[in-house]
């Protein structure tokens, strides 16, 4: 996998980040909650790890 592809893909994590942390706004998501939480965790140690891989010089 290239590179650019690499970065699109983190692109769409980040944004679907954005979606879930919406879901956590919702009053009626029940136990649901624990596992939008899981997610959000997952989500946010791919991002550090591909920014830790990946210096911020080769992103750009």
């Amino acid at each position: 996998m290239d590179l650019q592809t690499l970065k699109e893909r983190i692109a769409s994590v980040q944004s679907k980040r954005e979606y879930l942390l919406s879901l956590l706004e919702q009053p009626n998501l029940g136990t649901l909650r624990v596992d939008v939480n899981q997610a959000l965790e997952e989500l946010d140690d791919l991002i550090d790890e591909f920014r830790r891989n990946i210096p911020e010089s080769e992103t750009n």
